[in-house]
C-alpha cells in the first residue's frame, strides 16, 4: 500500500533512499521529499533497486510517505526552443526520476511548471503539455508526476490555479499528473495573502484543484504577498504567519496531501522543532 499522506521535510540521501527515510523518521516525520539523483544536474542515475526497495518496504512498515523532486535544471516548458537534445535529455530525466520514485514507494516526482520567455504566449503552455506526454506516453507505474504551482519570479506562467488545472485537462494522461501546491510560491505570486485562507481553499474546491493535490510544500515567505519573491522561511516566522498557516494545515485538502517542509532547519539541524509545532496544530 503506497501512503499519501504525512507531515515532514526535505533530506539529504546521504547513504542512500533507505537512509533518507531513517533520516526524517528520527526527526518525527511521517512523510519526507528527497531528491532522486543530483539536484543540479539532468544526467541519468542508475537506480539501486536493493535500497529502493529497502526503503518502499521500510516506510510501509513505518507509515511514513514520500515524494520525490526532480533536479532544478529540469524546464518542461522550454520545449525543443533550446534544441532537440535539451527536450530528449528532459524527457529521460523526469521518466528516470518516476522510476527511482515508484521504486521507492514513493507518491510521484514535483516537477516545476517551467517558464519560456517568447513572444507567443501559448507557446510555453504547449511545450510543457508535448512534454508531460512524451514523458508517460508508456509510463504504467503508480509514481505521478507533481506539477508545481511558481512563484512568479520568472514571469507569470504557472502562477495560478487555472493554468495548473488546464494543463492536467489538456493532457493525454491526466491521471498520471498530480498537484504540487507550495504555500511560498502562491503567496508570492499574490495567489492570496494572509488573512483570505479561507477564500483560497474555497476557490480551489470550486475549480476541482484539491481533488488532484497529492503534496505540499509548506513554506512561509521571507517576502510580502506579490513581491514574485521564492524565498522560503520558517513556519510561523514569515510574512504569511502561524495563525494563516495553521489554517491551511488543518483544511481537509491538506491533510490527505504529503506535506513537506522545505526551510532552514532548526538548532539542531533538523526540522524537529516545527514539525513537532505543525502536530501540535492538528
Amino acid at each position: 500500500m503506497r501512503l499519501k499522506s504525512g507531515i515532514g521535510a526535505h533530506v539529504s540521501t546521504r547513504g542512500g533512499f533507505l537512509q533518507a527515510a531513517k533520516r526524517a523518521y528520527e526527526m518525527g516525520a511521517t512523510a519526507f521529499q528527497y531528491f532522486p539523483k543530483n539536484p543540479r544536474s539532468l544526467g541519468l542515475k542508475e537506480l539501486d533497486l536493493k535500497d529502493a526497495e529497502q526503503c518502499r518496504d521500510w516506510c510501509e512498515k513505518q507509515g511514513i510517505s514520500s515524494i520525490a523532486h526532480s533536479p532544478y535544471p529540469t524546464n518542461p516548458a522550454l520545449g525543443k526552443t533550446r534544441g532537440e537534445a535539451g527536450f530528449h535529455a528532459t524527457i529521460a530525466s523526469i521518466q528516470n526520476d518516476l522510476h527511482i520514485a515508484d521504486a521507492c514507494g514513493s507518491v510521484g516526482t514535483v516537477v516545476h511548471f517551467g517558464h519560456l520567455k517568447s513572444n507567443e504566449p501559448l507557446e510555453g503552455y504547449q511545450n510543457l503539455i508535448s512534454c508531460l506526454d512524451t514523458a508517460l506516453a508508456d509510463w504504467d507505474g503508480q509514481a505521478k508526476v507533481l506539477l508545481e504551482n511558481q512563484a512568479g519570479d520568472h514571469g507569470p506562467m504557472g502562477t495560478t490555479m487555472e493554468e495548473l488545472i488546464q494543463i492536467r485537462k489538456l493532457s493525454r494522461y491526466p491521471e498520471h499528473i498530480a498537484f504540487c501546491f507550495d504555500t511560498c510560491h502562491a503567496f508570492a505570486s499574490g495567489m492570496w495573502t494572509s488573512g483570505n485562507e479561507a477564500s483560497l481553499l474555497e476557490k480551489g474546491r470550486l475549480l476541482g484543484y484539491w481533488d488532484a493535490l497529492a503534496a505540499v510544500h509548506f513554506n512561509d515567505s521571507k517576502y510580502p504577498s506579490g513581491s514574485y519573491k521564492d524565498r522560503h522561511a520558517r513556519i510561523g516566522q514569515g510574512y504569511i504567519g502561524k495563525k494563516a498557516m495553521q489554517e491551511l494545515l488543518c483544511a481537509p485538502e491538506f491533510q490527505q496531501a504529503v506535506v513537506v517542509l522545505e526551510t532552514e532547519s532548526g538548532e539542531d539541524g533538523t526540522h524537529r522543532g516545527d514539525i513537532e509545532l505543525m502536530r501540535s496544530w492538528l
